[in-house]
């Protein structure tokens, strides 16, 4: 069973031409504190580094520590979404290394997510297992208006099969996007992507897991995000992905829900 809490926040502006300055999710596992002068904790450092200096070439890493005592080893993953530049995700990295050890500061399993990119660090080996265990969801308020829900689910589905199926293809790694008119003056716009530590079949079950999530908190809204550790997938009434259509992006200003998931 998972436990749920709601909260509310205004959005001000969520376009895809904005930097990495803000975290969308963190999570910092209050169960694995370490002391700060350990061993484990200057692992975690050596950790970072890596990832922050190699993940930008090709928009994934995974490493680990080597240690003379195993218990104090510690496993890293970082990866940038798949439609941004090396710039971009060379910046995202860089916020995301400094930030989370701001926000857990003494916990050896720890995760962080921007729009950009992810990374996470940990004791136990996670590298290539699907996690679902804890998520986020982000949903739009307001109700579709353009179409009657019916067709809308419809669509949205459509939608959401094709990405899908592209991006667990391996040539894709893991990345799935495209785009399905409402309407001829509506598009809707959806992205889902996978870390590339899993399977093929395992990225498909994260993606089916994330998509009954936001069938059921995201019904008939008007932009939804489902976000965990193996996984994201996202829709919104406006271009959000690369490359851009400069003459339909824009802030979107409204109200969005957070539902936060935990085992």
């Amino acid at each position: 069973m998972k436990t749920v809490i709601v909260k509310s926040l205004l959005l001000l502006a969520l376009v895809c031409s904005c930097k990495a300055a803000d975290s969308i999710w963190d999570l910092c596992n209050k169960n694995s504190n370490v002391s700060s002068s350990s061993q484990i904790s200057k692992n975690i450092d050596s950790i970072l580094a890596t990832l922050v200096s190699k993940t930008p070439s090709k928009g994934f890493m995974t490493t680990s520590s080597s240690s003379y005592n195993n218990k104090d080893n510690v496993y890293g993953l970082a990866q940038c979404r798949g439609d941004i530049s090396k710039t971009d995700c060379s910046s995202c990295i860089q916020d995301a290394a400094k930030k989370i050890r701001e926000v857990c500061p003494n916990q050896s399993d720890s995760r962080i997510l921007y729009d950009f990119c992810f990374l996470r660090y940990s004791q136990e080996n996670f590298i290539g297992k699907l996690d679902t265990g804890a998520g986020l969801i982000y949903f739009n308020v307001a109700n579709v208006t353009e179409t009657d829900p019916k067709t809308f689910d419809n669509e949205l589905g459509a939608l959401f099969d094709r990405i899908r199926s592209e991006a667990v293809l391996p040539k894709s790694q893991g990345l799935g996007k495209g785009k399905t008119k409402l309407t001829p003056f509506v598009t809707l716009n959806g992205l889902v992507q996978c870390t590339r530590d899993l399977s093929q079949l395992d990225c498909a079950q994260c993606f089916a897991t994330a998509v009954g999530s936001f069938m059921t908190a995201c019904h008939n809204k008007k932009g939804c995000r489902v976000l965990y550790s193996s996984c994201y997938i996202r829709y919104e009434f406006y271009p959000f992905y690369f490359p851009l259509d400069p003459a339909k992006t824009g802030p979107s200003v409204g109200t969005i829900s957070s539902v936060r998931l935990s085992p």
